[in-house]
């Protein structure tokens, strides 16, 4: 093999074949070859030795909030991308609403990746925004690169992202359908939430009660309704209500284009652990019972649930009230989510295989990026994060990368520690140490 400059050697390198010692050849930032633990190191390349941690591909994070331009005080791309290194994390998607201007126009998505561009310690895509009056818009988004189109089923929290009404998602799903584009959907009914209780307050109970499972249900179930008669590809974000499974099974059964995603929050995390006024642990839909918890991950067990990504929705410290119902909504999560969700996947008897199967392998394929993303194989880039699966640390908001150091893991102990990961063949950040930002930006392959 000629050209290889780095090989990478772990007597545990999760292959898509399984885990086993292994050496991996680099060449030109990409994986070159995957060969035995005792294969010779070519002449001229350079070797590291990860002893017994775990080489895994880099993880691809296709929620995340990142809020630049326009509201960076909140988050922003040389943050964000930081925290994402920090655990592990070598893609993200960027979603399209909490910046200013949101992602909804091609000269906002251009807006978006000149600020990105110089800024980005990881690799950045971007997806586009479906409003009520954006329609004549998303063909173009697409064909600029975007991996899809978000769109909010009940008021999204902030002004200039409105959500659709049944029509108007109709119209969305039907032209993005055309293109045999991607909807995801922030899948919560606004009637529902309407006449759920509202009381403000720094009790958790009456928040969780404002933010019911049914709105979730029949949300979702308007979404598999439309997505079968468009035949079109659906993407439910963020699903916390165990109750809406049996629908996504038998939406799935029949052959409906749908794909579901949840969060580390909701796998890790109870409501009858959440103090009452900790609005750390506020998102939207709610964090729910441990009982709703269990059912998720036999979910994610059985195929149900395709993936897990953060959802990372910063914001600045003040705007976490100890009142639940003004407070912002969102959990930071970026930089724990690997070793929250292997945490608790390792209790459950899950392996890391299953924890890269939901986080890396499943995420690029949702959007695209299989062929270069997700996987240590030959062909695709060198990305990769050095984990010590054993090791634990207890999370200390202040070692945080986030811009607002705000976390609803603070004082929790995980399992888990990421040495070192790498882009493309390059060593992004160690022990705390970074480079400077070696990120790309990302389009959809055509």
């Amino acid at each position: 093999m000629s050209g290889i400059e780095l090989v990478l050697r772990s007597t545990r390198v999760i292959t898509p074949e399984g885990t086993r010692a292994a050496t991996v050849a680099v060449a030109d930032g990409r994986i070159a070859a995957v060969l035995p633990y005792e294969a010779d190191v070519p002449p001229g390349a350079r070797l590291e030795d990860f002893g017994d941690d775990v080489l895994l591909p880099g993880l691809v994070d296709t929620h995340v909030h990142v809020n630049d331009p326009g509201r960076t005080e909140w988050e922003g791309f040389w943050t964000a991308t930081r925290a994402a290194a920090a655990g592990g994390i070598t893609t993200l998607v960027d979603m399209p609403l909490n910046s200013l201007p949101p992602t909804t126009t091609v000269d906002h998505l251009r807006t978006k990746r000149d600020v990105a561009e110089a800024k980005a310690h990881i690799d950045v895509g971007f997806w586009g925004g479906a409003l009520p009056d954006n329609v004549k818009d998303l063909r173009p988004l697409h064909d600029a690169g975007v991996f899809g189109f978000k769109a909010f089923l009940s008021p999204s929290g902030v002004d200039e992202f409105p959500h659709l009404d049944q029509e108007r998602l109709a119209l969305s799903m039907a032209e993005i359908a055309d293109f045999d584009g991607l909807l995801i959907v922030h899948a919560e009914d606004p009637h529902h939430l309407d006449t759920a209780p509202q009381r403000g307050g720094p009790e958790y109970a009456h928040f969780l009660a404002s933010r019911p499972r049914g709105a979730e249900d029949r949300a979702i179930a308007n979404v598999i309704e439309q997505a079968k008669r468009l035949h079109a590809r659906v993407h439910v974000l963020h699903l916390s209500s165990s109750d809406a499974l049996p629908l996504i099974a038998a939406a799935k059964a029949e052959g409906v284009r749908i794909t579901v995603e949840t969060c580390p929050h909701y796998l890790t995390l109870t409501a009858e652990e959440v103090p009452d006024g900790a609005s750390e642990f506020k998102c939207c839909p709610p964090i729910r019972e441990a009982a709703n918890q269990d059912l998720l991950w036999q979910a994610l067990a059985d195929g149900t649930i395709d993936c897990v990504v953060t959802d990372h929705s910063p914001s600045t410290a003040d705007l976490k009230t100890a009142d639940f119902a003004t407070a912002w909504g969102g959990i930071s999560g970026l930089q724990l989510s690997l070793a929250a969700v292997w945490t608790e996947a390792r209790g459950r008897g899950h392996s890391l295989e299953d924890v890269v199967r939901w986080m890396s392998t499943r995420t690029a394929a949702l959007v695209g990026l299989d062929a270069r993303k997700g996987a240590i194989e030959a062909g695709r880039d060198a990305d990769f994060a050095v984990l010590a699966p054993d090791e634990t640390f207890t999370v200390d908001p202040a070692a945080l990368q986030h811009r607002n150091r705000v976390t609803a893991y603070a004082g929790k102990t995980l399992s888990g520690v990421v040495k070192s990961t790498w882009l493309r063949g390059e060593r992004i950040v160690a022990q705390g140490e970074f480079t400077e930002p070696k990120g790309r930006l990302l389009t959809r392959t055509p």
